[in-house]
């Protein structure tokens, strides 16, 4: 039991510093990740659709 803990408590301690990695400023968002997002939205619906047909 105490290996567990030391161990999780090692693993959560090393992941923190591997976080603090951020995106640069400029990184466009908008244009393709729009319509990523749309498409995958469209594609749910119609995959739940199709699935309550059946």
């Amino acid at each position: 039991m105490k290996i567990k803990v030391i161990t999780s408590v090692i693993l959560l301690m090393s992941v923190f510093p591997m976080m603090a990695q951020s995106a640069p400023p400029a990184t466009p968002i908008d244009g393709g990740l729009s319509i990523l997002l749309a498409a995958g939205g469209i594609y749910g619906v119609k995959k739940l659709r199709d699935h309550r047909r059946k």
